[in-house]
This record gives C-alpha cells, structure tokens and sequence, in this order.
C-alpha cells in the first residue's frame, strides 16, 4: 500500500469521475420535453378547472426524475438505496381526471428516458405523444352529450315532459328517477345535442307541473 492509497477516497473518484457536461444536457433536454408536455397539456386541457401549478408540476417532475436516474446509472448501491427510499412514499392526491395520469406518466417516462441518455428517444416520443393528444383533444364531437334534470309535481306533468323530450332528441336516455313527499318526481336523462341550442328548456320550464329545469354539460364527473 502506498501513501496515496492510504488518502485515497471514493467519494473524491465519484466527484473526479463526475460529468458536468452529460448532466446539464440532460437537464437542458429534459426542461424542454417539459415545456412542451406543458405547452400539450394546456392545450389539450378538456376538464372542469384548469390548474397551473399542476402543469408547472410536468415540467419539474421530468427534471427530478431525469436527476434521479442521472444518480442511479452512475452507481448499483446507490439504486437500490434509491428503491429502498422511494418504497415508502405515499401519494394520497386523488387523480380525478384519467388525462391528468397519462400526463403524470409522461413525464416520469420521459424523465427516466432522457435520465439513461436516450435523448432522441425522449424526443421523438414526446413529439408522437403530443401530436396524438393534441389530434383527439381537437376533434370535432357531432353530438355533446348533456344531463337534464326535471323536477315534476305530478305524473301528468312527468309524462308531458317525457313526450317532448322524445320530441326534441332523437337519442335520449333515462338515468335516473326519484320520488319524494317534498320533492315530488325528479328525473335526469341523459341527451345529446348538435347544434347547443337551448331554447327548449324555457318550454320546458312552463310545462304545467313543472317547477325545475337544468341542463349540464356532461364530462363524466357527474354523479346522479
């Protein structure tokens, strides 16, 4: 054994072995797949609530998990101390919007991708995803589907506002009905619409009978 051995440190070789140019390219690459998955999600958004910093949240989730995979590839005890310690964390955040998963898992892929150097890979595959999302997002429904709810008092007036239901759409569906001392008969169908056009529910309001007329666009989150 030599003097220098004697001083010799690992953790000095891992700072000497170390590549600042690697990681500031991946870094760099992986804030620019960020920016655009953020620039897809904005546009593509179709929920209730736009939020902000949950997009900002893409951008810095790609970079983390790009950092993080710049660790582990350097070092095998490193990654399964890295396995060990992300074991135990727990996500309680409800994710209402399925989009919103498909845009979580996008960002940690891409992250893990440009983490292992696959810079053209990341690339090309964010570009493929958002051309997909931003395709279908865009498209053209012919017929918005929508909720009408009706309050009734009698079943005279049940049956009135069922034949103009039939009447106005050609595709209609029963939901639900409810029947209460208080409320008197409730009703929720399931329509669909072309053109939006709305003026139905004002003759619907001033059936006899009738005390309560509300349509809802429907995305799925409504629960009767």
């Amino acid at each position: 054994m030599t003097f220098n051995d004697i001083f010799k440190s690992s953790f000095v070789d891992k700072v000497a072995g170390f590549s600042a140019i690697d990681s500031i390219l991946a870094l760099g690459a992986a804030f620019l797949v960020g920016l655009f998955i953020y620039i897809v999600y904005k546009k593509t958004f179709m929920g209730v609530m736009y939020s902000r910093p949950f997009n900002i949240s893409l951008i810095a989730l790609t970079m983390l998990t790009t950092f993080v995979i710049l660790a582990v590839t350097s070092n095998v005890v490193l990654s399964l101390g890295m396995v060990g310690a992300l074991s135990i964390v727990r996500f309680r955040t409800a994710i209402k919007d399925p989009m919103d998963l498909v845009f979580l898992f996008w960002s940690i892929a891409s992250g893990i991708v440009l983490g292992a150097g696959l810079i053209p890979l990341a690339i090309l595959g964010s570009i493929v995803m958002g051309l997909v999302l931003i395709l279908f997002a865009n498209k053209t429904v012919l017929e918005t589907p929508y909720i009408l709810m009706i309050n009734c008092t009698n079943e005279n007036a049940e049956f009135v506002v069922t034949d103009k239901v039939k009447s106005v759409f050609s595709k209609y569906q029963v939901k639900s009905k409810s029947v209460t001392a208080q409320k008197g008969i409730e009703l929720v169908f399931e329509v669909r619409m072309k053109n939006g056009e709305t003026s139905f529910i004002n003759d619907l309001s001033q059936v006899e009978g009738v005390t309560n007329a509300v349509l809802v666009s429907y995305n799925g989150d409504y629960v009767a």
